[in-house]
């Protein structure tokens, strides 16, 4: 499938939703190229010596699920991602916009939450609670489903994407889960 391409600094997983700000002309007319497969997000990297930042051969397809002016006068659109891709080939266009031919990689498959896991969703339940407006995207969380949440994890923790792509790039949720239990732990409680 040939998609636009819109490169991010974050990762969407099928599911997540994000807003983004649009404005130049390009990514205005990616917009209207993409009203029926939709738009590819794509995984940017770490900017090398040179000044350049390359795009991780990881993407998601995503929908607008939303859109509206912004006081600024550009568009706010609001995105949910549907289904992962692997990037095989970028095409730059005279204006700057990319295509690239994604292939889709399966959506992880659901799986209960195991009880020693549990801190991954009270934890996340926390961040929601922290983060009103961010938490207002899942109105119906799906806090025993252990693919959603270490989804919504992956998404919000500051990695950069070299350290996010072998986790992306599983097959299922169970490298992230193994990944998340180690970095996202229980605050040491004095007695």
């Amino acid at each position: 499938m040939r998609l636009p391409l819109f490169p991010l600094s974050i990762h969407l997983f099928p599911g997540g939703i994000i807003p983004l700000r649009i404005f130049e002309p390009r990514y205005l007319r990616m917009l209207t190229l993409s009203q029926t497969n939709g738009f590819g997000l794509c995984l940017l990297g770490r900017t090398r010596d040179d000044g350049q930042t390359p795009m991780l051969s990881l993407g998601t397809r995503v929908e607008v699920i939303d859109f509206n002016q912004l006081e600024d006068q550009t568009l706010g659109i609001t995105v949910r991602g549907i289904e992962r891709y692997r990037l095989s080939q970028i095409e730059v266009e005279d204006d700057g916009l990319l295509f690239g031919e994604v292939n889709a990689l399966p959506n992880w498959t659901i799986t209960e939450l195991a009880p020693e896991q549990d801190v991954l969703a009270r934890r996340l339940g926390e961040l929601f609670a922290e983060h009103p407006d961010f938490a207002a995207y899942y109105p119906q969380p799906e806090w025993s489903n252990a693919c959603w949440v270490a989804q919504r994890w992956l998404e919000v923790l500051p990695l950069a994407g070299e350290e996010k792509l072998p986790l992306l790039e599983s097959s299922d949720c169970s490298d992230a889960l193994r990944f998340l239990m180690e970095v996202v732990h229980e605050p040491v409680r004095s007695h």
